[in-house]
């Protein structure tokens, strides 16, 4: 199964007066360069030690949760990694970003200690919400990172209001909200277009398009399947993206976050991915064969597209890919020996952090 190639599309006769009246210019909504631009060995390195960070982190995640050391739930982000490592590359320090469970990748990516991902995965007291909120529950204020959220599309209604809070602060950051393919059929994201567009909020609606949902194609289950045009109706321009490609994904970000900055309010991606792994980890992915998923490992790895770049470029060598990878599994290894020997929290804790 092949990525669909990135192509774009804009919201019916969207008006851009009232962004040149303020004297900005508008970003090219619904518009791609022809070519991507290509990233200089820094960035390509980069991209290649995050996106290999997010997925020995995620296989370890997987190991252990068959060991019985994680409960709960635990949705794994291996294959679709290029997604928020893009997405970050084209931010700033105060932008915020929100998600829902599968959210390990996204806490990496925002700078937030692996350790501490990992010992709250386990229930442990060095966890980054003191081992009580788990796999889909944490938060990170120092990073701007407000979640991780288990209920299906909830992080958009909150995501539109980190927007509004930003434009009512005068902050000029963007809140990136991620939400998924199955998420997109909920009527609070709706409700949240039109509200981030009545007050042009500077809101990035990420839509991570895994194709399945919680196991159903989105050709069962979705009437429109462009979701970068979900927005038509409410005026908000969209653009459809190679999501394996991490150039294509940071591309695409500058012009979305552009365009909010500029004040022409939220902008929706909808970035074609693909997960290697069921929904979660108690999923057996049978409604798709493993054909399938072998032929886009093969095809579309996003790790293995940089790191093909990075040889055919001479960027890097075969060693120096090597140590790179060594040293992920040392940080890897390192937290989930933090996560297996760190102390569960005291009874205690269970009346603190209550709102009444």
């Amino acid at each position: 199964m092949a990525v669909a190639p990135a192509k774009s599309t804009s919201a019916a006769n969207k008006s851009t007066s009232a962004a040149k009246s303020k004297g900005s210019k508008p970003a090219s909504a619904g518009s791609k360069s022809n070519s991507l631009k290509e990233f200089t060995r820094e960035e390509e390195l980069e991209a290649y030690r995050m996106m290999l960070l997010i997925r020995r982190f995620e296989e370890k995640a997987g190991q252990m949760y068959g060991m019985g050391l994680i409960g709960g739930f635990c949705h794994l982000y291996i294959g679709q990694e290029a997604v928020v490592v893009g997405m970050q590359m084209a931010s700033r320090d105060k932008d915020q970003v929100i998600t829902g469970y599968r959210d390990h990748g996204h806490m990496l990516a925002c700078g937030m200690d692996p350790k501490g991902v990992m010992a709250e995965l386990t229930g442990r007291r060095g966890g980054l919400s003191k081992g009580k909120g788990g796999s889909m529950h944490m938060f990170s204020k120092e990073k701007h990172f407000y979640g991780g959220h288990g209920i299906v599309g909830a992080q958009v209604s909150l995501g539109t209001g980190l927007a509004f809070a930003s434009k009512y602060r005068g902050e000029n950051s963007v809140s990136m909200t991620y939400f998924g393919d199955g998420a997109a059929n909920q009527g609070q994201v709706y409700e949240s277009f039109n509200m981030a567009e009545l007050w042009k909020l500077p809101v990035v609606y990420v839509i991570e398009n895994n194709r399945y949902a919680m196991g159903t194609a989105i050709t069962r289950a979705s009437a429109q399947t462009d979701f970068s045009k979900r927005g038509l109706s409410f005026n908000i321009p969209g653009e459809q993206v190679d999501g394996m490609d991490v150039r294509a994904v940071r591309d695409a970000a500058n012009r979305a976050m552009e365009w909010c900055r500029s004040g022409n309010g939220p902008f929706i991606l909808e970035m074609q991915t693909y997960r290697y792994r069921g929904h979660s980890m108690s999923d057996p992915a049978k409604y798709r064969s493993k054909e399938e998923v072998q032929k886009m490992r093969d095809e579309h790895d996003p790790i293995e597209q940089v790191r093909a770049r990075l040889l055919r470029n001479k960027f890097a060598t075969e060693d120096d890919l090597k140590q790179i990878d060594a040293k992920v599994r040392a940080i890897v290894a390192e937290s989930a020996e933090f996560a297996t020997h760190d102390p569960e929290p005291d009874a205690s804790e269970l009346w603190t952090d209550i709102v009444i």
